[in-house]
């Protein structure tokens, strides 16, 4: 029950925490291309909608509109009325009164200066502003004078009515003086009106009634066709495209919800089930989660803003602690929110899949310091390569620097953000390889302590660190994590150090050392067994990783004190009581706690060999092997024959290096003074 709710509660946070952020809205069902033909059926508007503007269009009368500024008058109304009154005093006889009329009904409509305004176009304005009583009202440009225009119709105004020599009688009076401009040229409006004008441009150019005809099947997406549709899923996906109701929007989710996390579970259980059982599962699901959430909830806030997310980054710190057999498939159910509820979702999920991948093997081999920004740069440039490709194929659209931009910017994320494993590793007590590398180091307080109280324990684990290494390095194991394990396998033996016969000087003739002078093979037992228990209790004290926990607690299995259960049973012992002799631990699981074991047990009964030959060393591997096959020490782990085979030649060969021949040197003599 308790291993059952260890999965469960996990994936169980994983699943409501990714329907609370799903989005709220509708998908817009159809992907088309402009250029390609409609595959669908024919498409019907369901509502109303506007047909917005592409960027391009917006672009393009922004900027005719910072070229084309409409001018800003002011009427006068005291030129207007000083100038009427002045005409009134003129004189002129029978024509005063016609004069006049004339002047105030040109002035009505408004006069301004001949040279006009052309400050922000070539091209004279086709309308005006002009203000009066406060009031700014737009009017055509042919509805006022000019000056020249102003005069030429007061002139042939009064010509109709009278006979005389006009022109002359309205120099010689001052007539032309007194029309002149009413409508005054306000600079700084202008210039407001101008810069107002220029950002506040409608977003729409047209309207699509309920039922109007979108794009029929077959039909070729030309832009109109294409804008007309882009301004369709806008709105469809705004208002939830009135195709569902929100119960029904919400059990899809949920129902996408158990999809993501039931391939979750299925891709861990497939390829590495015992992550179930360790501290990894609740990590997996917190990387998993990060990626999901972070995805979701820029799908809600900026879409754009997904180009600057790290999205390899989770690849690289499941890397860290797995194996790639559940890195990748766990790294694609991680990008499935971006596939599933992104609109670029597609491109984004091929990109990042394909560059995630490559991060992976990259880091590898560029993972020290600087080095790991030559990984970001190896990431960016399969990420701009893949994007470049799709933009090719016409498959998305957008600014192309400043995606590249974004691409860039979020590779380099990754090296910023990849110190979150230092955090994660203390978090949930895992292992990484900068870890294993620091724990590897015999100058760490407890490895000195371990030198201090039991000197032989501690030259016995040296011994064995550099067996797994050879042997771990030739079947294609981790040799770091094994070499780890070795160190630290033995560490109980602190506790009562005499009780080994490594630490003891003082060895009786059949081999005993004086510690058990006078015990039973019981006791003798259960002493050197407690040192399994003593060390699971030092190393989780310390805050060992799991994983180091595990070498000790498999390095013996579950196989029997083998000296004192032999000595017990030709006492006349009870054989069904085999099981006080039989070491707490538990049957290696992995290929490295294999290794351990078996490097462990020839390291500590090759000090017993007499013989060395290449046929001594192959008969003492063999039996060795043999034995913890027979006590069922390999049914539950992770390696095969083959591996196995390679195991016992790499142990051989080592036993053979160690103990060769060496050459004897004569004594030289010494001359007598």
């Amino acid at each position: 029950m308790k291993k059952a709710l260890r999965i469960v509660v996990p994936l169980a946070i994983a699943f409501l925490l990714l329907v609370l952020l799903m989005p709220r809205n509708a998908k817009f069902a159809y992907d088309y291309r402009k250029g390609r033909p409609w595959k669908y059926e024919t498409l019907y508007a369901q509502f109303d909608f506007p047909i917005y503007k592409t960027d391009e269009q917006i672009r393009e009368e922004r900027g005719r509109m910072s070229t084309e500024a409409i001018p800003y008058y002011k009427f006068s109304d005291e030129i207007t009325s000083r100038n009427l009154r002045s005409a009134e005093r003129l004189e002129l006889g029978n024509l005063r009164s016609a004069v006049v009329s004339s002047m105030r009904a040109i002035y009505q409509k408004g006069v301004m200066a001949d040279e006009g305004n052309r400050r922000h176009s070539e091209e004279e304005p086709e309308v005006i502003y002009i203000q009066r009583d406060k009031r700014a009202v737009k009017y055509p440009m042919s509805e006022v004078y000019r000056l020249t225009e102003a005069r030429a119709r007061l002139l042939s105004d009064i010509s109709d009515v009278s006979g005389a020599n006009v022109d002359s009688i309205f120099r010689t009076a001052g007539v032309y003086d007194l029309l002149v401009p009413n409508l005054l040229y306000d600079e700084q409006t202008t210039e407001l009106v101008h810069a107002e004008s220029s950002t506040a441009i409608s977003p729409t150019s047209g309207y699509v009634s309920s039922g109007q005809l979108i794009v029929q099947e077959g039909e070729l997406v030309t832009a109109e066709v294409a804008q007309m549709l882009d301004s369709y899923k806008r709105e469809f996906e705004a208002n939830m495209g009135y195709a569902s109701t929100p119960t029904m929007m919400l059990l899809g989710n949920i129902l996408i919800a158990l999809i993501i996390v039931s391939l979750l579970y299925l891709s861990i259980y497939f390829n590495n089930p015992r992550i179930f059982t360790d501290a990894r599962f609740p990590y997996l699901v917190v990387v998993f989660l990060l990626s999901a959430l972070v995805t979701l909830i820029l799908i809600r806030v900026n879409e754009r803003f997904l180009l600057l997310v790290p999205f390899t980054l989770p690849a690289l710190l499941l890397q860290a602690f797995m194996r790639n057999r559940v890195v990748v498939p766990v790294y694609v159910v991680s990008l499935l929110p971006l596939l599933i509820f992104s609109h670029d979702g597609v491109v984004l999920f091929v990109i990042f899949l394909v560059a995630g991948m490559v991060a992976v093997l990259a880091f590898r081999y560029f993972n020290r310091g600087w080095e790991q920004f030559i990984t970001a740069l190896i990431t960016f440039a399969v990420l701009a390569v893949s994007y470049l490709g799709f933009r090719a194929a016409d498959m998305v659209a957008g600014n192309v620097w400043r995606v590249l931009l974004d691409l860039f910017i979020g590779s380099m994320l990754t090296v910023a953000c990849y110190p979150l494993i230092y955090l994660f590793e203390r978090m949930f007590n895992l292992v990484s390889n900068s870890r294993l590398i620091e724990l590897c180091d015999v100058s760490n307080p407890l490895i000195r302590e371990l030198e201090q109280k039991a000197p032989g324990t501690f030259q016995h684990s040296l011994q064995v660190m550099n067996m797994v290494d050879a042997v771990a390095r030739a079947v294609g194991a981790n040799a770091d994590l094994v070499r780890a394990g070795a160190l630290y396998h033995d560490i109980g033996k602190m506790n009562n150090p005499l009780c080994f016969i490594e630490n003891e000087s003082l060895v009786s003739r059949d081999g005993i050392p004086g510690y058990h002078t006078g015990l039973t093979p019981e006791q003798s037992a259960r002493d050197i067994i407690r040192h399994v228990v003593d060390g699971v209790e030092i190393a989780q004290k310390h805050r060992l990783p799991d994983a180091i926990v595990d070498f000790i607690r498999s390095h013996h299995g579950t196989t029997t004190t083998g000296y004192f259960y032999a000595q017990f049973l030709r006492a006349g012992g009870d054989p069904g009581l085999a099981g006080e002799f039989r070491y707490p631990g538990v049957k290696p699981i992995s290929k490295e706690q294999i290794i351990l074991m078996l490097c462990d047990s020839v390291e500590a009964a090759s000090r017993t060999l007499t013989e060395y030959t290449p046929e001594a060393y192959s008969a003492f591997v063999e039996r060795i092997v043999a034995g913890k096959m027979e006590e069922g020490q390999f049914d539950n782990a992770d390696i095969s024959i083959s591996e196995l085979g390679i195991v016992k030649d790499t142990l051989k060969q080592y036993l053979a290096q160690i103990h060769h021949e060496r050459v004897v040197y004569p004594q030289r003599n010494q001359k007598k003074s």
